[in-house]
């Protein structure tokens, strides 16, 4: 609404002569406290800045000396102690050098370990994480933030349980297996996959469709998994079991990405796609699963839609020209991110499509829309955010779907709902990028303030938080397994996470800085793909033999000047070049042994990638000469 101060007055005016005098009164005493623009006036201290913020969070300033003794904050940093973790052997020697260094300063030494610090003594193993190989591993690269399991008391690792007293059994139990399929579901895709059997019986040596479903129910079946009923799932639908039977197909017939053998990592195509005289304009861009549509979200408030083959779009409204893109205008802002909702490849065998029918967008006018692609209209308008919507993502069954946003929260959101369902609150800054879990049971949250949050959806519930990133982080990614998740940075890093433990499992290195917009999974989990700022597409090995982490101790390999010439990077090659490196532009770029490969192109950062359901990886970018 717009404020005019003018039209107040005339109103109020008006009022006078008629005789309006308890309206008028009210509109001067409410008036009275709005500025020219229509935005509240503050009269009180309490009401602005650092006070307010103080008041909701309990935060309390240290401003002079005598605050250290009263703040409770800073109570916890004097009078706890610093806990460190040493083997002990190397807690044993190390006393034993400062007691024979004691005129030289070791009994200074000793009283601060006594008086400051908790050692935490373990017995070294030979796989262990303080074993002496691991040790020499990690001094070879360059670490400047503390391990995860050192701190005061109340930084537990990997849980969201920052309480003092919380003791070591913080971290609650999350159910990571796969959402189970409803009986009448199954027996529905039984018994289609056994006509489709019948009808295009399997070649030698290949499993049946329906011999390859029971497989892969012997394997989802868990007792970790959550229920249908805790996520109050609808009930299947014809459209439900044409995309499992799909699945299943492509399970079957997907391109099986093993580990790596002697030190060789395995062949992964990438196919990128690459906008042209875009002018910067491009945000966003995401690709349909079923492989025929690709969004971009623009700067100039619009999306646009494209068939990737080529061919023409359909249209609602008979004698239109036929086109191969759609504009989507009705935001009032840039637009930042755009989804598709889940699909697969249909071919039109089991009576129901299952492209791809919606699409969300995100933009800096605070909304999210929902649009039809069957229409190519907007459908609804997702108000509840208070600034711009960073980033938008469909939940795994085509329900719910997930948005973050720069007033520090993240929001749960159901299509045939228009207000939120879930907020979560936690971040100290925005929330950049938000993912869910196979399963559709957990949510995470990525920000700028360093940390990766997982919440989950049934209550609202922190269950893990994550820290460890040097950089804002840019982008989440959560492996079909359900057991890892991938959080990448602006500083061109990837760390792994183990979700069970909530412990970093592994950091992955070989990027530039400016930010990974984009990681993806492949379909057994073994296998990551990244793409960002710096023009590249790299695959990394997720948890190679014991082989390739024999060979990781000998040292990171580098890759000198950032950009590329199309050139491929083979990232077992200890030290490694781009072609036209020696016009050195930056810093060297430290690559870690895990990188399986790169792909360069010429000047086009890389904004969305992603494995297929058959292990094809697929990419997007926009040229920027």
């Amino acid at each position: 609404m717009v404020y005019d101060a003018d039209a107040t007055r005339q109103v109020i005016e008006y009022l006078s002569k008629k005789g309006y005098t308890k309206t008028e009164a009210t509109l001067r005493a409410e008036s009275a406290t709005q500025d020219v623009e229509g935005r509240p006036i503050t009269l009180r201290t309490e009401d602005v800045g650092g006070v307010k913020y103080r008041q909701g969070f309990a935060l309390e300033p240290i401003s002079l000396p005598e605050h250290v003794t009263t703040n409770e904050t800073a109570k916890i940093y004097r009078g706890a102690k610093y806990r460190l973790t040493l083997s002990s052997v190397a807690f044993y020697n190390l006393i034993r050098f400062l007691e024979s260094k004691e005129k030289e300063g070791g009994a200074v030494l000793v009283g601060v370990i006594q008086c400051h610090l908790n050692v935490v003594t373990i017995e070294r193993g030979n796989d262990a994480q303080y074993s002496l190989a691991q040790i020499l591993n990690r001094a070879k690269t360059v670490e400047d933030f503390p391990a995860e399991d050192e701190g005061i008391p109340g930084h537990n690792p990997g849980s969201a349980n920052t309480s003092r007293t919380a003791g070591d059994n913080v971290l609650t139990k999350l159910k990571l297996g796969p959402m189970p399929l409803e009986e009448d579901l199954k027996g529905d895709v039984r018994a289609e996959l056994e006509e489709e059997d019948s009808r295009n019986p399997p070649a030698n040596g290949q499993p049946s469709l329906a011999s390859h479903f029971e497989q892969r129910i012997k394997r989802e079946d868990s007792e970790d998994a959550p229920s249908r009923t805790e996520l109050q799932l609808p009930p299947s639908v014809a459209r439900d079991v044409a995309m499992e039977v799909q699945k299943v197909k492509e399970d079957r017939d997907r391109f099986k990405i093993e580990g790596r053998t002697g030190g060789v990592g395995p062949g992964v195509s990438v196919t990128m796609f690459t906008f042209h005289n875009t002018y910067d304009s491009i945000n966003c861009i995401d690709f349909s699963e079923d492989h025929v549509l690709v969004a971009a979200g623009m700067s100039e408030s619009y999306i646009r839609v494209w068939s990737l083959d080529g061919k023409a779009l359909p249209s609602p409204v008979e004698g239109q020209q036929p086109s191969a893109s759609r504009r989507l205008i009705g935001h009032s802002g840039p637009v930042y991110a755009v989804s598709f909702s889940p699909a697969i490849a249909s071919n039109g065998l089991y009576g129901s499509s299952t492209n791809a029918k919606y699409l969300l967008s995100s933009s800096a006018d605070n909304t999210v829309r929902l649009w039809s692609l069957d229409t190519w209209t907007c459908l609804v308008v997702y108000k509840g955010h208070n600034h711009p919507v960073w980033d938008v993502t469909w939940g795994p069954f085509g329900l719910y779907f997930l948005t973050g946003s720069h007033d520090k929260t993240a929001r749960l959101w159901r299509t045939d709902h228009i207000a939120d369902l879930r907020i979560f609150v936690g971040h100290d800054k925005d929330v950049d990028c938000v993912a869910f879990h196979p399963n559709g049971a957990y949510v995470f949250t990525g920000s700028c303030d360093k940390i990766v949050r997982m919440w989950a959806v049934s209550n609202g519930y922190p269950v893990r938080m994550f820290t460890g990133h040097t950089g804002n982080v840019t982008s989440l990614a959560c492996s079909p397994s359900g057991k890892v998740l991938a959080s990448a940075d602006d500083a061109g890093t990837i760390i792994l996470w183990d979700l069970a433990s909530g412990r970093l499992k592994k950091r992955l290195r070989g990027h530039a800085r400016g930010g990974i917009w984009s990681i993806g999974w492949s379909v057994e989990s073994t296998v990551l793909v990244s793409g960002g700022a710096d023009g590249t597409v790299r695959v990394w090995d997720v948890d190679p033999p014991e082989p390739a982490k024999e060979n990781s101790a000998l040292g990171p390999g580098r890759v000198v000047a950032e950009g590329g010439t199309g050139q491929k990077i083979d990232g077992n090659a200890q030290i490694q070049s781009v072609a036209g490196a020696g016009k050195k532009k930056g810093k060297d770029v430290v690559v870690t042994a895990d990188q399986i490969s790169a792909f360069p192109t010429k000047k086009s950062p890389v904004y969305k990638v992603h494995f297929t359901r058959q292990n094809l990886v697929v990419a997007g970018g926009a040229y920027l000469p």
